[in-house]
């Protein structure tokens, strides 16, 4: 019983130990000198890489059955063109199929039906931009007269985010010496980081085209300029004297 008792009481002073050296640990990690939150954002930005359009078929007839068929003809000829320019089935998904009826309003009469108007739209991601004309002319060609787009963007965006990361940081260790030495202290360590919501820059112009057919004299131009990410840090920096 006495052997029992001297463990016992080794084991809760062992305990007691391990319980005061964690507590001096926790306290010496603690802050003890003023802290500062920086807001600091960084951007980085490249030539984009891929570009997204949409493209539809508009189709009217006196009724409705006619309008859909027409329409499902014409769109299995742009389906063929899109293929044929090299897109892949993954990056051409169906956005919208619509059937609507045209009226004719006259003064002091009820609205009539007079028609109907069928319109299906495809969205397409280009993957080559130097293909990105002669896909749009393309299209064109083959019955498509609803273009809207290019929307460029940048297709693996991590190694930007990256260096926009880098730059954001740069910048808020550059603000804290800043304050640190108006202060008479020194920046000590970085206490905490948070990062704030992705940003993807300004949206840049939509090309709208509504057209029957393509010019065999010149080309669709294209001008895909750059694109932009940014990132958003919130550090708290730890000064002393």
């Amino acid at each position: 019983m006495q052997n029992t008792l001297k463990l016992f009481s080794a084991g809760l002073l062992a305990g007691l130990v391990a319980l005061t050296a964690g507590c001096g640990n926790d306290t010496e990690k603690r802050p003890s000198g003023t802290l500062i939150s920086i807001s600091a954002q960084g951007e980085a930005s490249q030539v984009p890489d891929i570009a997204d359009i949409s493209a539809g078929v508009v189709t009217e007839a006196d009724e409705s059955n006619a309008a859909m068929q027409a329409n499902a003809e014409q769109m299995e000829k742009l389906m063929k063109a899109i293929k044929q320019a090299g897109i892949d089935k993954k990056d051409v998904q169906t956005s919208g199929i619509n059937l609507m009826p045209r009226y004719d309003y006259q003064p002091n009469r009820e609205r009539q039906i007079v028609g109907y108007q069928a319109r299906n739209t495809v969205s397409i991601t280009v993957r080559k931009l130097d293909d990105l004309s002669k896909v749009i002319d393309a299209l064109a060609a083959e019955g498509a007269n609803q273009i809207h787009g290019p929307s460029f963007s940048i297709d693996e965006q991590e190694p930007l985010l990256a260096e926009a990361r880098e730059k954001a940081l740069e910048q808020a260790k550059a603000r804290a010496e800043s304050y640190a030495k108006s202060l008479g202290t020194k920046v000590r360590r970085i206490v905490s980081i948070s990062e704030g919501s992705h940003g993807g820059g300004m949206p840049r112009p939509m090309m709208r085209a509504e057209m029957a057919s393509a010019k065999d004299s010149a080309s669709t131009p294209i001008a895909p300029g750059e694109s932009s990410v940014s990132v958003n840090l919130e550090l708290v920096f730890e000064l002393e004297k």
